[in-house]
């Protein structure tokens, strides 16, 4: 009997259509425990980034065509934070314990972990312009 043929196809474009930046790892831990309904959760981690994913589901035709026929994976939603040192798990000082799984070794979570970094670096530079911008000016003495 031949052996089947094997082939890898990769998703070609992953659509994400909402973002959710947390400042720190732990916040993500939080909100990882809360959204599971307090039942045993974890986090995935790619190259200094620890996030989570709700998918669309695959059960309309739509979804399953999309990525059949044109390699393209839908999520409703990534939550992230920036970790840059991989950890195997996350405690927070409620002693929230989160493990970490490190999946680095997908070629799309990788290019993800890329895509949130950019994504973190708008959100941080946004933050500092807006403290920035309620400061008041510095003191000018009349002239």
């Amino acid at each position: 009997m031949a052996s089947p043929t094997i082939k890898l196809e990769p998703v070609k474009e992953l659509v994400i259509k909402e973002v959710l930046f947390f400042d720190s790892v732990e916040e993500l831990a939080r909100f990882a425990n809360i959204a599971a309904g307090g039942r045993p959760t974890g986090i995935y981690w790619a190259d200094g980034v620890a996030f989570l994913y709700y998918p669309l589901p695959l059960t309309t035709r739509l979804t399953v065509s999309e990525l059949i026929e044109k390699g393209r994976l839908y999520w409703a939603m990534v939550c992230f934070s920036l970790m840059p040192n991989y950890e195997r798990v996350v405690e927070t000082k409620e002693k929230i314990m989160v493990p970490v799984m490190d999946v680095s070794s997908c070629s799309m979570f990788k290019a993800l972990a890329e895509k949130l970094k950019e994504v973190a670096a708008a959100y941080q530079a946004e933050e500092k312009l807006g403290e920035a911008e309620a400061r008041p000016p510095p003191y000018q003495p009349p002239e």
